[in-house]
């Protein structure tokens, strides 16, 4: 095994050297501190592995991103985002018969709970749907019990009942009635009628809809160990359940440096449709470090080079607006505004490519849905990525309740003061 050596005033340290499938290395450390006294510094953690994993490989130099070793643009071609779940919760694409069989468990699984609908009524009407879909999710650990023989089937009731307490929380949010699920609707179209139907106009979810989610949900479904996905695992390692694990990784989604950037994207196209669509204009303050306005959608922690889910999306946005016969003044601008960053010396030094938040919010409202529904969105897309990365946690030996280290800043040993001295001491 091949190790890394670290010299510390003269005296050398044998470290281990781990090697992934990709030929990615780290260095673990996992014994440092029992041998030096030391810890390492990495704010962020940026370079720091907190885990092996076998869920998803991404390489940011090139583009890559694939899921248990399928790359993400044949799942987006060839596959569902129900068969998607079951390849990331279970490790292989499933069979025919082992497709059907999951569909179904999903569709049965899918009503709430009556008594769920009285969490619904406590919250006011001002409340934000991912401030609701949190505390929802909580909230099944009451009803479902943690126990090991009950782990795949909480597995599949969170799968299969998040689409329905999304679409419960945007028609709490909107002040219509709930609208059930239909077991005869696939999961993409149920949501979609959950979302739309009113009950006196019955909604039909036409193809190209169904066609648009399903593909944009594939796109979120996992994105290897970013901050909401280290989140469930942070949470998990303490032996809190599933439901509690999951909504601590939806509030961490709801932070808008995460799954807020692609409301950010729409809110930026629409200041600068606002003010005459001047692209020279906001490039010139993008670019300028004293001006606070910042390009929205460019630029990723990991990819140093083109998003391969932007990639996907940017094709298929233009063909679903021509499919539902509608013209987005917002994606001209966002195509015009890619195409001048894309030539300006200034973004390619910094390798500020697009990435998925800078057209998917155009495909959601393409579609209907709302801005402040985006990242609930997101939240349904990336659950099963959430639940792979919880299971994988649970049933790893190697895994240690979260507990990072510090470097401590603050005062040295001082005494305690009565207060009638620190008073005394002040001046009036």
């Amino acid at each position: 095994m091949p190790t890394a050596t670290l010299t510390l005033n003269g005296t050398s340290y044998e470290l281990p050297v781990v090697v992934g499938t990709e030929n990615e290395v780290a260095i673990d450390i996992t014994g440092l501190r029992s041998a030096t006294g030391l810890i390492t510094l990495d704010p962020g953690y940026g370079n720091t592995g907190s885990c092996e994993s076998r869920i998803t490989y991404i390489d940011g130099a090139n583009g890559v991103l694939r899921h248990r070793g399928y790359p993400i643009e044949e799942l987006c071609e060839k596959s569902s985002f129900v068969e998607v779940c079951y390849l990331l919760v279970y490790g292989t694409l499933p069979t025919q018969d082992e497709l059907e069989a999951f569909a179904r468990k999903l569709k049965s699984h899918s009503l709430l709970h009556e008594d769920m609908k009285k969490f619904f009524e406590g919250f006011p009407p001002s409340a934000h749907p991912m401030t609701v879909l949190s505390a929802m999710v909580a909230s099944l650990s009451a009803y479902y019990p943690d126990t090991p023989e009950n782990v795949d089937l909480n597995i599949v009731r969170l799968l299969a009942k998040l689409k329905t307490l999304a679409a419960f929380s945007y028609k709490k949010f909107i002040g219509q009635p709930y609208i059930y699920p239909r077991n005869d609707l696939d999961f993409t179209a149920d949501f979609l009628h959950m979302m739309f139907e009113v009950p006196s106009e019955p909604y039909e979810p036409s193809e190209t809809l169904v066609k648009a989610l399903d593909l944009l949900l594939i796109l979120h479904a996992d994105h290897e160990q970013n901050c909401s996905a280290s989140t469930v695992r942070m949470v998990g390692s303490s032996g809190a359940d599933l439901f509690a694990s999951i909504s601590a990784g939806i509030s961490a989604l709801s932070g808008p440096l995460h799954g807020g950037a692609n409301t950010a994207v729409i809110k930026m196209l629409q200041q600068i449709q606002a003010d005459g669509g001047d692209l020279d204009k906001y490039i010139a303050k993008a670019k300028d470090k004293d001006d606070p306005f910042r390009l929205m959608g460019f630029g990723h922690r990991v990819y140093k080079n083109y998003d391969p889910r932007a990639r996907i999306i940017k094709r298929y946005v233009d063909e679903v607006l021509q499919e539902l016969g509608l013209d987005d003044p917002l994606l001209d601008i966002a195509k015009r505004l890619e195409a001048a960053a894309l030539e300006d010396e200034y973004f390619i030094e910094r390798k500020l490519f697009p990435n998925v938040d800078f057209y998917s919010g155009i495909l959601y409202r393409a579609m209907g849905i709302p801005t402040d529904m985006f990242t609930v969105m997101f939240a349904i897309g990336r659950l099963p990525g959430w639940i792979a990365q919880w299971k994988e946690m649970k049933n790893d030996p190697k895994t240690r309740i979260n507990r990072p280290r510090q470097i401590y800043q603050g005062e040295r040993l001082r005494h305690y003061v009565p207060i009638e001295e620190r008073s005394a001491a002040t001046p009036a």
